[in-house]
């Protein structure tokens, strides 16, 4: 692990309480600069491989654990009293919705409450986990305020939204900006002199819940052009028109035009929860979004449209009853092992609900829980899988999909990533439909 800090900084010490997928590589990145950290999580599994020098997220090796746990600067523990002499305490648990769609802050709520009594005088606590606007000053500040340590003065609190891109490596995550806020202005002096120390740009915004509503514009302005681009590319399946290639022919303008592209439906950690959030604000203060909503009404019908599609063009007229889908890519994008809110689950869910009989493959996902009765082991794929199933899905293009196998040992695939070649289904006489090609049958 390459080093890149300064003498400054080698005492200081930050405790990051939640070791997932921002927390684990926020913790690597300020032992880089040369901090201490201690790292504190729930899940006793994630301490044991973290001790173990185990990797459980994709973007970061075996030998990032190992060279931090050697420098002598990172520790690791279930027991809050560990992050006793933090200058600084970062909370990135998980902010999930409930089954109604509204907000779920338990996990935020217990760490504040663990957090409360063992705060002491000259601390900063920055919440990084995405939430609506207005949760750090209103859930969050009222349980610190407990310890009894006048704010702005003795406890200094803040928000700063994470921006990590799983599975990215186009842009080192010191160099994305780093948007940061204050309940009070010597609050927000604090975060900027712990981000100017880790980040290239800091972005200072006038308060808390500005910079939790950056993160969910970031992330509702995705969520309505996915959605809108899955059913625009329903609209050119009506209208026999290639929905891709009107895309290719649209980017080529170079101004006001960001390509988005088809597929299965909405999924990861964050685009398909965050405009939720926002829309339940919203919700709260008596008005709405009505982008949001048609948004997520698009991303709720496309497992039936799928299935549906997929029935037109299964062979010889059959039925999704008993029709064997073997599913490729289970992942919300390709190239990771992360299922956090994927498309392709809920897809699955409908397929079996219509009677379908479903297997999956995915590289980097052993199984997967559609509910909590169901949980789908993956199969190998192997060459007898594919010739016996009567449609391969394919749902996440990995860069390892033997596109090639699968074309020579299929009779018929299903492509919603547009990863497929026509011309090479074409000379293997394997019938091909991609999500938007404009082939869609009545």
């Amino acid at each position: 692990m390459k080093e890149d800090h300064n003498f400054e900084v080698l005492h200081r010490k930050v405790a990051i309480i939640g070791l997932g997928f921002v927390g684990l590589p926020l913790s690597m990145m300020f032992i880089r600069k040369g901090f201490h950290v201690v790292g504190i999580d729930y899940d006793s599994g994630k301490i044991s491989a973290i001790q173990q020098g185990k990797s459980y997220i994709q973007d970061l090796s075996d030998t990032d654990l190992a060279d931090a746990m050697q420098s002598g600067r990172w520790q690791v523990s279930a027991d809050y009293a560990a992050l006793a002499g933090a200058d600084t305490v970062i909370i990135c648990v998980p902010t999930p919705l409930s089954p109604d769609n509204s907000p779920n802050l338990s996990y935020l709520t217990d760490t504040c409450a663990r957090l409360s009594p063992l705060l002491t005088p000259g601390q900063l606590v920055v919440v990084e986990s995405s939430t609506y606007p207005g949760t750090t000053r209103e859930v969050v500040l009222p349980l610190l305020e407990k310890s009894g340590l006048a704010i702005g003065q003795q406890l200094y609190i803040g928000y700063s939204p994470e921006r990590i891109d799983p599975g990215n490596t186009s842009i080192a995550f010191t160099a994305i900006p780093k948007i940061i806020s204050g309940i009070t202005t010597a609050c927000e002096q604090k975060l900027n002199e712990l981000y100017s120390q880790v980040f290239e740009h800091v972005i200072t915004v006038s308060s808390t819940e500005t910079a939790e509503t950056a993160k969910l514009l970031e992330n509702s302005y995705r969520f309505v052009n996915i959605s809108f681009i899955n059913e625009f590319a329903q609209l050119c399946d009506r209208l026999n028109i290639n929905v891709w290639e009107v895309i290719q022919a649209s980017a080529t303008k170079p101004y006001g035009y960001s390509a988005f592209y088809p597929g299965p439906g909405i999924g990861g950690h964050c685009i398909p929860v965050d405009p939720l959030y926002l829309q339940w604000k919203a919700a709260e203060a008596g008005t709405t979004s009505r982008f949001i909503e048609l948004s997520q009404q698009v991303n709720d019908s496309m497992p039936n449209y799928l299935a549906d599609r997929i029935e037109q063009e299964l062979q010889g007229g059959k039925k999704l009853t008993a029709a064997r889908i073997l599913v490729y890519g289970v992942t919300y994008k390709p190239n990771i092992a992360d299922v956090r809110e994927s498309a392709a689950l809920p897809l699955i869910h409908t397929l079996l609900q219509r009677g379908a009989i479903v297997d999956f493959h995915d590289p980097y996902v052993q199984q997967i829980k559609l509910d909590k009765d169901t949980i789908l082991l993956g199969v190998e794929l192997t060459d007898e899988r594919l010739e016996q199933a009567d449609c391969v899905l394919v749902c996440t293009n990995h860069d390892v999909m033997p596109i090639e196998r699968l074309i020579k040992h299929s009779s018929f695939i299903f492509d919603t990533r547009n990863a497929v070649s026509p011309a090479l289904a074409n000379r293997a006489g394997t019938k091909l439909v991609i999500l938007g090609d404009g082939k869609a049958t009545s």
